[in-house]
């Protein structure tokens, strides 16, 4: 009798079970078939941004090679021309790219000042991956130490002069540079220092460092070259 009764209430379970699926299919089937529907359409639609932004990168990418070979040719206002056509037009890192390339091509044309400032817009925009920033703020930093104030290069790579940073060695360099050239010799000590006292120096920079710590200790300009 008692496995009757469980077969019967397992019974009138599965009916009641079955009734209010049927219920709430009849209230929200349609809610689900559009959800449904929304996501097949969202996830085609993804899929076909993706492959369109894809495409456009790798014509983007065909731009660039093109400006690169014109360059290579000596057009260099055809070069600039389709670089300006890239950063205006390009997807994908293109548009960064041609304006870094562009900014070379100032700087190799003489016209510091204008590569500089690009250079530093570069690495102030925000938008910009933080690797190619840093590295857009040590190419105008290097530029600076011939023609800029202490204050100017220090703005752009003093930051990047931190431990840990990937790039300390190269802003330390620079901002030691700048210094021994403005004649301000305890500072340039002090950063040649930072580079031939820490262990993962690069041997060159390592090297540059330490002649440039001998040559002011030898001229009485520091102390020693400790």
């Amino acid at each position: 009798m008692a496995n009757q009764d469980d077969s019967f209430i397992r019974e009138v379970n599965e009916e009641l079970r079955s009734d209010r699926m049927k219920d709430a299919w009849r209230r929200f089937g349609r809610y689900l078939i559009a959800l449904a529907v929304l996501l097949v359409v969202g996830t085609a639609g993804w899929r076909g941004y993706e492959y369109w932004q894809a495409r456009e990168a790798a014509q983007s990418g065909d731009v660039f090679l093109t400006a690169l070979n014109q360059i290579d040719a000596g057009n260099l206002d055809a070069a600039e021309e389709t670089l300006a056509q890239l950063e205006a037009e390009g997807h994908g890192s293109y548009p960064v790219l041609a304006e870094l390339r562009s900014a070379t091509l100032l700087s190799e044309a003489g016209d510091t000042a204008a590569a500089v400032s690009a250079f530093s817009s570069i690495g102030k925009d925000r938008s910009v991956p933080d690797a190619i920033r840093d590295a857009a703020k040590l190419r105008a930093g290097w530029l600076l130490v011939d023609t800029g104030t202490y204050a100017q290069v220090s703005a752009e790579v003093e930051a990047l002069a931190n431990d840990g940073n990937p790039f300390r060695f190269s802003a330390r360099e620079i901002l030691g540079l700048s210094a021994y050239g403005h004649q301000d010799y305890d500072r340039a000590q002090e950063w040649f220092e930072e580079i031939a006292n820490d262990p993962e120096a690069p041997r060159n920079a390592l090297n540059r460092a330490q002649i440039l710590l001998e040559v002011m200790a030898a001229d009485g300009e520091i102390q020693d070259a400790g």
